[in-house]
């Protein structure tokens, strides 16, 4: 199979799209129209990616809203027709541990197309998703949430950051390993973004953010994409639940919000 981030930089050209969209249903938020389903977050999943996915780059469900029987069951329907689209699926799972474990979560691999981690735990809890050449593995460096700064801004004894070690060790790894390696780099911290962007420009980002979290469009367009074009940018709540005050059907309010999330990045790369 062709590498993810190669398989990435043709469907954003395809599409002219680096947009991802998230696959969060949140059962307290899903809409009268699929609570009575067999399953809600399928029926809900489904609509979304029906209106979205001409617009998607990928789809980006968070596994913590599948962590039960019925939710992955859930999250396997909404892979399968992810894919019948033609639109790869990212895992933001931030996974990452020490021996069988790692092992043994990287078996998601088999399912989806890439995966978010979590680097903290170093290069050997990584290994066993980095060594699926096929796979997209984006670490976490410098995240959207307001509390990424009590680690990720610490100063190191070299005089560098956590967070700017991290983008360093990550580009390391792509080097040494199958040129898999991403980065999830916030568009909430802006001055960050970009020069985490100059500093690793071969590096694809997931740019989260720009929705609810009131991100920066523009640096997140001009920063997500490496040289070879694959990069993403992030918006969940603001595409999923756009109808969610309004009267219109939800997954017409999606597919506006996508689209519309589209123009708005398309304007800046």
């Amino acid at each position: 199979m062709t590498a993810f981030f190669d398989r990435l930089a043709d469907r954003i050209a395809d599409i002219d799209s680096v947009v991802s969209v998230g696959l969060d249903p949140d059962p307290d938020r899903l809409p009268e129209a699929v609570r009575d389903a067999d399953l809600p977050r399928w029926a809900f999943n489904r609509r979304i990616v029906d209106a979205t996915h001409e617009h998607a780059a990928v789809f980006k469900p968070n596994a913590a809203f599948y962590e039960d029987p019925a939710g992955w069951r859930a999250l396997e329907k909404t892979v399968e027709h992810a894919r019948e689209k033609g639109v790869p699926v990212l895992l933001d799972a931030k996974r990452a541990d020490i021996g069988n474990t790692s092992r043994q979560y990287a078996k998601v691999l088999d399912s989806v197309d890439a995966i978010t981690l979590n680097p903290f735990l170093g290069r050997d809890s990584l290994a066993p998703f980095l060594d699926r050449e096929e796979a997209g593995c984006f670490l976490l460096c410098r995240t959207s949430n307001p509390g990424g700064a009590d680690v990720q801004e610490l100063e190191l004894a070299s005089g560098d950051l956590v967070y700017e070690r991290v983008a360093d060790l990550a580009s390391e790894w792509n080097e040494q390993g199958h040129g898999n390696v991403g980065l999830v780099v916030g568009a909430t911290t802006p001055d960050e973004l970009r020069a985490v962007r100059e500093r690793v420009p071969d590096l694809p980002f997931l740019v989260p953010g720009v929705g609810a979290q009131g991100g920066d469009v523009a640096a997140a367009a001009r920063c997500a994409a490496a040289a070879n074009g694959a990069g993403l940018v992030n918006s969940t709540r603001g595409i999923i639940f756009a109808g969610e005050d309004s009267d219109r059907p939800f997954d017409e309010a999606a597919g506006e919000a996508a689209a519309d999330l589209k123009e708005r990045l398309n304007e800046y790369r």
